[in-house]
């Protein structure tokens, strides 16, 4: 039986019409989801004040996203290999058009939670569009494409900020969510319009106990490290939720080993190349998370701190802008360079690069041109790496399951995020100086971060050694894993 993705993948076959349409629309839908991680940052001050909640309290918008994107993306990742990765990816993107309308529509906590937990929903959009990709390209174009749509969660976070922040100083706050509503809108439309289904399913039954432990195991873990700050690292709460997180992965994994259908197969993540991908993948995670939550701060605080640059929120977000410009230019680079020498390759440059970015900013951080290079450098450095990590993990698990293991992947960075901001966090607060009777983060705190961001894209590199010395990039579904129709496969998986 012949299959559309066997067809389209040979190299030197001709693009399917509308190829480069398709890759257009799906990486505007990745910036678009992407932009949801930074929309909410300028109004982040006045959030218990719009909501007329306690600081706490209005904190939940933002835990609400990261916890609702940690349990979607392997569920919703599993559910496209399944039953069809763009009707997935359109459910995704109409939950994030929703969330938007709610949060549009709000002015007290509990519906704009509701509202930031949809558009948490949309997570998956990401790697979903890079295993449409996969099943729809011929595999000379699959690596710049991929690459670019990798990229994309880095460049809307970037491109998002200046934006919402003119928004936010211009306009209601509303206006944040309708805007983003409406760019939802047009990314459903070109999505209905332009891309195509994939061919390539799984079939079988969906794994609804796994899933269910996987999202609780997720939310304990997520849970303790978002809000240990709040509640204190040895309090019982947040305790009792990394022993509950252990317990419930450990469980969870015995389950996964033993289930015929698992909504992640534990033996193929366990693959050399999929795990030091995956574990590469939360040490840049916390690598790139690392500048954000430093850059910014160095950028606002008053410049009588002697460190401080004294900008607004807009000029902050137009500074960092190029950032994201960059990411996406090293994205093309990227793409070319895994052709000639493999992602392994790729990846260890992208993380020397992120490396070297952090140690300018140890001596390089007193001038606005200071900050535009170093967030330039560790931008294209992420943009090598992220544009990497596809072709190693499709180049390891079977067409019908890159959805799955796509999704995984992206989680792992969001893990590695996740770590960043509570560790940072914790160095901020214990590493103060006095001023104007309030305590600031110190030049030597935001240095320590900094020192650590370069650590951490070390380890990626020290991680990514391991990989095998050359694989074949994203290596179409062959005869040996053509997929199969869903009553062959149903309930044969091991």
């Amino acid at each position: 039986m012949s299959h559309p993705v066997a067809h389209h993948a040979k190299t030197g076959s001709p693009a399917p019409p509308g190829s480069n349409a398709v890759v257009g629309v799906l990486a505007l839908a990745g910036i678009v989801v992407s932009l949801m991680q930074t929309l909410v940052i300028p109004i982040v001050p006045e959030l218990p004040r719009y909501l007329d909640a306690s600081p706490s309290n209005a904190a939940w918008a933002i835990t609400a996203t990261l916890l609702a994107a940690a349990v979607a993306t392997p569920v919703v990742g599993r559910l496209g290999d399944m039953f069809g990765k763009r009707r997935m990816l359109l459910v995704s993107v109409v939950l994030l058009v929703s969330g938007s309308v709610v949060c549009a529509l709000s002015d007290s906590l509990v519906p704009m939670i509701v509202g930031r937990t949809l558009q948490g929903l949309a997570a998956a959009v990401v790697p979903l569009g890079i295993s449409i990709m996969r099943d729809v390209l011929p595999a000379e174009r699959l690596a710049g494409s991929t690459a670019l749509m990798s990229a994309s969660l880095g460049v809307g976070g970037a491109l998002g900020l200046p934006a919402a922040a003119f928004i936010a100083d211009h306009y209601d706050w509303h206006m944040l969510f309708w805007i983003s509503a409406a760019l939802g809108v047009v990314a459903l439309a070109l999505l209905v319009l332009i891309v195509p289904e994939s061919k390539v399913r799984t079939g079988g039954g969906f794994d609804l106990l796994g899933s269910l432990g996987l999202s609780a195991a997720l939310v304990s873990l997520l849970l303790a490290v978002s809000k240990g700050g709040d509640w204190g690292w040895t309090s019982g709460t947040t305790l009792g939720l990394f022993a509950a997180a252990v317990l419930v992965f450990l469980l969870w994994g015995r389950y996964e080993l033993r289930t015929a259908q698992p909504l992640v197969d534990l033996r193929t993540t366990a693959r050399r190349q999929v795990m030091f991908t995956n574990l590469a993948s939360v040490a840049l995670g916390f690598s790139m998370f690392a500048m954000s939550l430093v850059l910014p701060q160095v950028l606002q605080l008053p410049e009588q701190t002697g460190y401080g640059l004294g900008k607004s929120l807009l000029a902050v977000g137009l500074i960092l802008a190029p950032q994201g410009l960059v990411m996406m230019a090293m994205s093309a680079v990227s793409a070319a360079l895994t052709k000639a020498k493999g992602p392994k390759v790729t990846l260890m440059i992208g993380a020397v690069v992120v490396a070297a970015g952090y140690g300018l900013s140890i001596a390089l951080m007193s001038e606005v041109w200071h900050i535009v290079l170093v967030a330039c450098v560790i931008g294209g450095g992420v943009g090598f790496a992220y544009g990497a990590m596809p072709a190693l993990i499709m180049g390891a698990v079977p067409a019908s399951e890159t959805a799955a293991a796509n999704s995984l992947n992206t989680l792992m960075r969001s893990m590695g995020t996740s770590f960043a901001s509570a560790l940072v966090g914790v160095i901020l607060a214990q590493m103060t100086t006095g001023f104007g009777g309030h305590a600031l983060p110190s030049e030597n705190g935001f240095k320590t971060v900094m020192a650590l961001g370069a650590g951490a894209a070390l380890l990626a590199f020290f991680l990514a050694s391991f990989l095998p010395r050359r694989q074949a990039v994203a290596a179409p579904a062959g005869p040996a894993e053509a997929p199969a129709e869903p009553a062959e496969i149903s309930g044969a998986r091991s």
